[in-house]
C-alpha cells in the first residue's frame, strides 16, 4: 500500500492477467528460480523502480510472494535480503497451497 497509486494499479493488473492465465507484458521469470513459475514485474515511476514477485506453479491459484521498491538506481540484481525473502515465502506458498489442496 505504499506503492503509488500508479504502480499499484499497474501491479494489481499483472496480477489481475495471471488468475486469467495471461502475462502482462512487463513480467518476467525471475532468474534463478527454474522457469517461467515465478515471475516478477517491474514497473518504473518517477525516477524509482517497484517489483513485484508472484507464482502461477500452482493450479488454480496465483500467490503474490513479495513487493519492493528497489533501493539502489544502479543495482542490477535483486538483493540477497529480497531473494531470500522470495524463496521463504515461495516455500510458506508451497506448503499453504497443499493444505489447502488436502481441506477441499
Amino acid at each position: 500500500m505504499r506503492f503509488p497509486r500508479e504502480v499499484q494499479r499497474e501491479m494489481g493488473f499483472a496480477l489481475y492477467r495471471a488468475q486469467l492465465g495471461r502475462k502482462h507484458e512487463n513480467a518476467k521469470p525471475l532468474k534463478g528460480f527454474g522457469g517461467a513459475g515465478v515471475l516478477e514485474v517491474v514497473e518504473d515511476f518517477r525516477g524509482d523502480t517497484y517489483r513485484a514477485v508472484y507464482t502461477v506453479r500452482f493450479p488454480h491459484v496465483v500467490y503474490a510472494i513479495h513487493a519492493f521498491q528497489r533501493k539502489a538506481a544502479r543495482a542490477r540484481k535483486t538483493s540477497s535480503r529480497d531473494i531470500d525473502r522470495i524463496r521463504k515465502r515461495l516455500r510458506e506458498a508451497e506448503e499453504h497451497h497443499a493444505s489447502w489442496l488436502q481441506d477441499r
